[in-house]
């Protein structure tokens, strides 16, 4: 199960990491026509069509399966696909730059897979249910791939149930985010806080804001508002979506999240049609649909000055382990190939990324490899309680520029340390060392650290062994598995303060402390790759392998999310690799296509079933060209005052996610308490 994203297997569509997930400029065109049919905003819902697909019986509860959303009745048409596999609409006047017009509105329906349909509640709620009555996993996952498979999923109905994340399907964005992007555990949430409790069903949203976009998909637009920069709520902060309702000519909007109504900016200002929306609500993709990029302005930089390009170091372990097992010459191969295939932005020839190279056992090697140079420089840090980076120009450099020289050096590394008998290493003070060497560079970057033991070199950080077999069975064996804080803690607070990401690959032939080592990966959005008793002929190909995917993979540096919800509700608590500073922003030093938050909500007021349940996540972030975006998702949902509706729209692997990563929390102890520090128990 990858708990990173919704549990869910591989997707059959071809992707690709770097190009396919990168946003593209968008582009106005008018509409062919404006006198259109009445649209109304993904926040109101279109009427149901067709008879409810057959229920399965629980006990004493008729129900569809958890995650399950049935084919369309009969009478419905399936438009043709277009070229991009989007369904044409014949003479639709107002079909947009975006594909098809969006829904009208309904009342007393539910609109997911299972319109008109309702559960009765009989008699008294049985203590076992019926195995052959619960549905098969593997049935199920084969009846959703066979109804939904290959078809279109339009985003334009409020609280429809996606596809399960096993079935190959192609979104089309018309208002709502895509559940790529954000999936739920209920697309209906309860009216009340009792409700809530009553249902035993847990609140939440699994946010992947850099989920990949197949080929056969639109990448996300990017919105350029200039100088001004994006437009917000004057009160709850939200930016411009789909759930604004313009008032007064155009001249002021009503906010979908907080109520407040606000003046519309002049630059800003659009008519409005007969029917009360903009006449440029198709041309502006913030109106139209659920997820796009905003261009920030340097009002959202550090310092008010746009940032540099981020940068990757390689810190090589060349200790006795590695070098006898072969895995440094392995790794010193790999890059020559791999560096050219760094990350890039969508159009350009190269990639902008900077690469620096460190190697180290109880002492840390600097290289200079400057692109003047005929051979690399080697500078030498022993002292490794006050870590300082030896060298600035040099050790970050273009690989395209200092190709032949870090060719040279990577051929050279193996030689050099050949016949080394050191086996002690250390670990806090390489993570030191790159946080400095990004800190004076004023960059943001990823560490990809070679580790093959336990850090017992006199150092910050030195650990030692905990694998006492005598507290395994016991009340205390939970300490084994608790991170031992001191130097790690205020590390990861360097780490995220600077947007350093720390990725750990782990080649140990005995005891390693990983709940400590990973501490820093895991509150830094990094990754932890582990190999226990490495060897090249054996997991050769698998480490290659997960190297070069977490090299080439898409990703966004120092980003910050924040997610607004409408009023009844609010986010109390936010599981995955993240740091926390307050109750409600997420610090994430990196944030690439592999990574989830999982966003637990509560009730503050009883919902409308009316206006429903609307939440938006904003992610800033820097691109790997180093431009400072916005990327917005914003997702609307039922609100139902009936158990029966909460039960059937809810999301299986959803859950399965957040049970797993609440779980996860409980298990190793940790909490937050105000001011919202990490505390371990």
């Amino acid at each position: 199960m990858n708990i990173g994203g919704y549990g869910q297997r591989p997707m059959q569509v071809p992707q690709s990491p770097s190009s396919s997930a990168a946003p593209q400029q968008f582009q106005t065109s008018p509409p062919a026509a404006m006198g259109h049919p009445p649209i109304s905003p993904p926040g109101q819902q279109p009427p149901s069509l067709g008879s409810p697909p057959p229920m399965a019986t629980i006990g004493s509860v008729t129900a569809p399966p958890m995650g399950m959303s049935g084919p369309p009745g009969p009478g419905v048409h399936q438009p043709p696909l277009g070229p991009q596999g989007y369904p044409q609409q014949p003479g639709s006047p107002m079909s947009g730059p975006y594909g098809a017009q969006m829904a009208g509105p309904q009342s007393g329906a539910f609109p997911g897979g299972f319109p008109g349909g309702t559960a009765q509640m009989a008699g008294p709620p049985q203590k076992k249910l019926d195995p052959d009555s619960i549905p098969s996993t593997t049935q199920v996952i084969e009846d959703d791939q066979a109804k939904r498979g290959g078809q279109v999923y339009i985003t334009n109905i409020r609280g429809q149930v996606p596809p399960l994340v096993t079935t190959d399907f192609t979104v089309q964005d018309q208002g709502n985010a895509s559940p790529r992007f954000m999936r739920c555990t209920t697309y209906s949430f309860p009216s009340t806080a009792d409700l809530a409790k009553q249902c035993k069903v847990p609140l939440a949203a699994i946010i992947k804001p850099f989920a990949t976009v197949p080929k056969n998909e639109t990448p996300l637009y990017i919105v350029n508002h200039g100088e001004t920069g994006p437009i917000r709520c004057n009160r709850c902060k939200a930016y411009m979506c789909p759930y604004m309702q313009f008032i007064d000519g155009g001249r002021r909007y009503q906010c979908g999240f907080c109520s407040c109504v606000n003046e519309v900016p002049v630059q800003y200002f659009q008519h409005l049609d007969h029917m009360g929306r903009r006449m440029d609500l198709y041309e502006r993709p913030e109106l139209s649909l659920g997820s796009y990029e905003f261009i920030a302005t340097l009002d959202y930089c550090k310092n008010n000055k746009p940032p540099n390009p981020p940068a990757y170091i390689f810190m090589i372990d060349v200790s006795y382990n590695n070098i006898k097992s072969g895995l440094v010459k392995l790794i010193c191969e790999e890059l020559k190939t791999l560096l050219d295939r760094l990350p890039k932005e969508e159009g350009a020839e190269t990639s902008a990324i900077k690469v620096g190279f460190v190697t180290y056992n109880k002492i840390l090697h600097f290289y200079n490899v400057k692109s003047a140079l005929a051979q690399p420089q080697m500078m030498v840090v022993s002292d490794v309680a006050e870590m300082f980076v030896p060298l600035l120009d040099g050790f970050l450099v273009n690989f395209q520029e200092s190709r032949a020289v870090i060719n040279n050096l990577l051929e050279q590394i193996p030689d050099m340390f050949a016949d080394t008998n050191e086996s002690e290493t250390v670990f806090s003070p390489i993570i030191q060392a790159g946080v400095e060497a990004l800190k004076a560079a004023e960059c943001s970057g990823k560490l990809f650290i070679f580790q093959s033991s336990i850090p017992t070199a006199e150092a910050p950080g030195k650990l030692k062994n905990r694998d006492d077999l005598k507290l395994v069975g016991t009340e205390k064996e939970k300490t084994l598995f608790q991170p031992q804080r001191g130097v790690y803690e205020q590390l990861t607070k360097d780490c995220v303060a600077q947007g350093c990401c720390v990725d750990l690959f782990l080649f140990p032939n005995q005891f390693v402390d990983i709940a400590t080592m990973g501490d820093v990966p895991s509150h830094t959005s990094g990754s932890i790759y582990k190999y226990s008793n490495f060897q090249v002929e054996v997991n050769g190909q698998q480490f290659l392998s997960d190297l070069r995917r977490d090299v080439e993979k898409s990703i966004g540096f120092d980003a910050i999310m924040r997610v607004r919800t409408g009023t009844g509700f609010r986010a109390t608590d936010f599981f995955g690799a993240i740091y926390m500073n307050n109750t409600t922003d997420v610090e994430m030093a990196a944030v690439d296509c592999d990574k989830a938050v999982t966003v637990e909500f509560k009730h503050d007021d009883t919902l409308s079933e009316e206006s429903g349940a609307v939440m938006q996540c904003a992610l800033l972030y820097t691109t790997i060209g180093g431009q400072r975006r916005l990327r917005i998702h914003n997702l609307s949902l039922n609100c139902s005052s009936q158990l029966s509706e909460l039960y059937k729209s809810c999301e299986t692997d959803a859950l399965i996610n957040f049970f797993a990563k609440s779980g996860d929390q409980l298990v190793f102890g940790c909490t937050y308490e105000k001011p919202n520090a990490l505390k371990v128990e």
